[in-house]
């Protein structure tokens, strides 16, 4: 049986992955920093809860080694993610963007996914048949966001575009150092969740489609790619 660890479950894209991929048959371990909220997560979907903080070293270090107990891993779906908005639901642009702002952006969905896969890297190196979804943004495109009329293009925010750029970056760089494992990088698509003040256009049925897919992956999969339910998307 396959078993596979998603971060950022307690609501929107993590939960309804967990969701799905617990009725395709997965030994789902719902990772989230709240406990409380997170065993209120694994019990509705039937998954296994684990505390994993992807900002705090101690807590995805901890979560690994009580998964490596239980048995080990197979799927890494590297969801838990911030887009940074304001109070009043708004987005930070170029002008207003702080350091500290950034800091905080890269440290969550950068800096998180290597400290994830840095402590899972081990119990997926033993899979026979080893996945990592890095969940990326249609935003993070440079391509895209040089066409105009695009919302790529006019999407004002600074912070959360080039934090999911790095994503891809690292999809790429962990794909070539190994080979053996699909590891891949995933635009969900613009979907209605409390991320970005629930503006999205699509629900998270279909967001999670492209994450769902690519987390059941077989051995002769695709690696190191980009894409969306739709297909590639160019870097």
């Amino acid at each position: 049986m396959t078993t596979t660890l998603i971060t950022g479950t307690t609501k929107g894209l993590g939960l309804e992955t967990a969701r799905r991929l617990v009725a395709a048959g997965h030994t789902v371990w719902a990772a989230a920093r709240d406990p409380e909220r997170g065993r209120a997560t694994a019990e509705e979907v039937g998954a296994r809860f684990v505390e994993l903080d992807v900002t705090d070293d101690a807590s995805v270090t901890a979560a690994a080694e009580a998964v490596a107990a239980a048995g080990g891993l197979d799927v890494l779906v590297n969801n838990a993610g911030i887009e940074g908005r304001t109070a009043d639901n708004g987005i930070v642009g170029a002008r207003d963007l702080t350091g500290p702002e950034m800091l905080r952006m890269l440290d969550t969905n950068v800096v998180g996914q290597v400290r994830v896969l840095h402590a899972f890297l081990p119990l997926l190196e033993r899979s026979d048949a080893p996945v990592v979804v890095n969940v990326s943004s249609g935003l993070a495109s440079l391509t895209l966001a040089t066409l105009h009329g695009l919302p790529t293009h006019g999407y004002p925010g600074v912070a959360y575009p080039v934090s999911k750029a790095a994503v891809n970056m690292l999809t790429v760089r962990y794909a070539n150092a190994f080979p053996g494992m699909r590891i891949n990088a995933v635009e969900p698509g613009f979907t209605r969740t409390d991320l970005n003040g629930n503006t999205g256009t699509q629900t998270v049925e279909e967001g999670a489609v492209a994450i769902v897919r690519m987390a059941q992956l077989a051995p002769d999969g695709p690696t190191g790619t980009y894409t969306s339910q739709h297909g590639t998307l160019p870097w």
